[in-house]
């Protein structure tokens, strides 16, 4: 699917995978292969920003996938996310879509909310609020009608 699907259509708190359609290139040639890398991978979807129009300049509708975080001892060094313009040439794949009844943690921050965490139930993200603290942070739950496979998938309900 396109980078336009995924800003239209996607739930926040879905797992994306991404490629430019290339072989990975073998291990050996390490340069190519960390090029072939930056543009082929698998993020969780925690951001969507819509189109920016000022006096000197637009910008395009975009999304952020959250890669991973990097550290020791429990303490994050790195937050790997990767932000992509609805015009990206790449291709686009939900892997895994949350399920029904599952509650995100968003932070309130400019024009769009940001995903923090996923949990579970509503339980399990009280919790993890409680134990991590975020400003302008909310709970909600994943309902039924963001999870529209049909619309994504190019299907249409009967």
């Amino acid at each position: 699917m396109s980078a336009h699907i995924v800003y239209d259509s996607v739930p926040l708190g879905s797992v994306i995978r991404y490629c430019d359609g290339t072989a990975r290139p073998p291990a050996r040639f390490r340069k190519k292969l960390a090029a072939w890398e930056s543009r082929n991978g698998t993020g969780r979807l925690v951001k969507k920003e819509p189109p920016r129009t000022r006096a000197t300049y637009s910008s395009p509708a975009y999304f952020t996938l959250h890669e991973g975080d990097f550290g020791q001892n429990g303490a994050v060094i790195v937050s790997v996310r990767r932000t992509y313009s609805v015009e990206s040439d790449l291709r686009f794949e939900i892997v895994e879509r949350p399920a029904i009844g599952m509650v995100r943690v968003l932070q309130d921050l400019g024009d769009s909310p940001e995903l923090v965490h996923l949990a579970r139930d509503r339980e399990a993200a009280e919790r993890w609020l409680a134990n991590n603290r975020y400003s302008r942070a909310y709970l909600e739950e994943v309902s039924a009608d963001e999870v529209g496979a049909d619309i994504i998938e190019g299907r249409t309900a009967a």
